[in-house]
């Protein structure tokens, strides 16, 4: 899908994030697993990360991170057309997260359903639903990532249980008015080649959870790290040139850089490889950890309130994750 195609702009009127209340640090993982804090912040610049309480679920965060985004919008829920989950952690296999979330913010008019792209989840939502209000479709959507991924890491794995945290986070997009901000340009793709690096192999249809497999640990996050890093940092780079081109703007044109938390090397080698300076590249990664689908929407709420930007300034976020799955998108704020 190709934005010169859209006829009405779109723009993001709200955006709101919330994180758990309970923290796990580096040094309260050195009592789990083999590890340190050293060995950790070095590697992936991750110092802590949220956990969900117990009976704390991804619709219950992903309504929280709604009604900020709400607020901060000056829409009610009785007005949303669309909401859209991004999540691999959803409350059941069915129904879709979407509609507890519906439920629980009382949006009896909007349609709601999940997508499931990982990382890239929060970016694949923002086109789809830019897509369906430009054409008409819907007058305004509510975006979410959301995820629990504390039910789905093994924590007797050291490689993978350090860098995942739970949260949320959102955004409300609608028709842009006269001199408002609006969507440049977006980027989303897919290289299921190499889906066996990052994936949750059980609970699925091809391997269900059974008696005999039920402490195999196969309904767990399992990756290939070192693999997933050399193809993050190459796709990533492509997908954001290709929005920043399409978009008409150069690397001094951009005010803010919000890419996905997952590890700070990655961070840095697409801030150098963009040519873009660390100081405008927003990073909150040693707070949360690799959030999936919500990291890119907490990260773009906590940036806005923060100030890291205003009206007229233009944002780039870019996003890798498990499919492979991968996806950019210019803004202009």
């Amino acid at each position: 899908m190709n934005e010169s195609t859209s006829v009405t702009p779109v723009t993001i009127s709200g955006t709101g994030s919330y994180v758990p209340e309970k923290i796990l640090t580096n040094t309260d993982l050195e009592k789990i697993v083999d590890t340190s804090d050293e060995w950790i912040f070095s590697r992936t610049g991750i110092k802590e990360r949220r956990i969900a309480a117990e009976g704390e679920f991804t619709s219950h965060m992903a309504t929280k991170a709604a009604e900020r985004a709400l607020e901060q919008a000056g829409i009610t829920a009785k007005e949303v057309d669309l909401i859209i989950v991004a999540t691999i952690t959803p409350d059941t296999l069915t129904p879709s997260t979407a509609c507890y979330v519906q439920a629980n913010l009382g949006a009896s008019s909007a349609v709601a359903f999940d997508i499931s792209a990982a990382c890239s989840g929060f970016l694949y939502a923002m086109k789809l639903a830019k897509r369906l209000i430009s054409d008409g479709a819907y007058q305004n959507a509510l975006i979410i990532g959301a995820e629990k991924l504390s039910s789905f890491i093994n924590w007797k794995d050291r490689n993978t249980c350090v860098l995942f945290g739970d949260g949320a986070g959102a955004a409300v997009l609608r028709k842009s008015e006269p001199g408002e901000g609006r969507i440049l340009a977006s980027e989303t793709g897919s290289d299921g080649r190499h889906a066996g690096l990052l994936d949750i192999k059980g609970g699925g249809s091809a391997c269900p959870i059974t008696m005999a497999n039920a402490t195999d640990n196969l309904a767990t996050l399992a990756m290939q790290g070192r693999e997933v890093f050399k193809l993050a940092v190459t796709a990533m780079r492509q997908a954001s040139e290709k929005v920043i081109e399409r978009a008409g703007l150069t690397p001094d044109d951009i005010t803010l850089v919000v890419p996905h938390q997952a590890n700070l090397r990655i961070i840095d080698a697409i801030s150098d490889r963009l040519a873009i300076p660390n100081e405008k590249v927003f990073v909150n990664l040693h707070k949360y950890g690799n959030t999936s689908a919500a990291a890119i929407a907490i990260a773009l709420d906590e940036a806005h309130r923060e100030g890291k930007f205003k009206r007229g300034d233009n944002i780039i976020m870019v996003a890798f994750g498990a499919g492979l799955t991968w996806a950019a998108a210019a803004i202009e704020w």
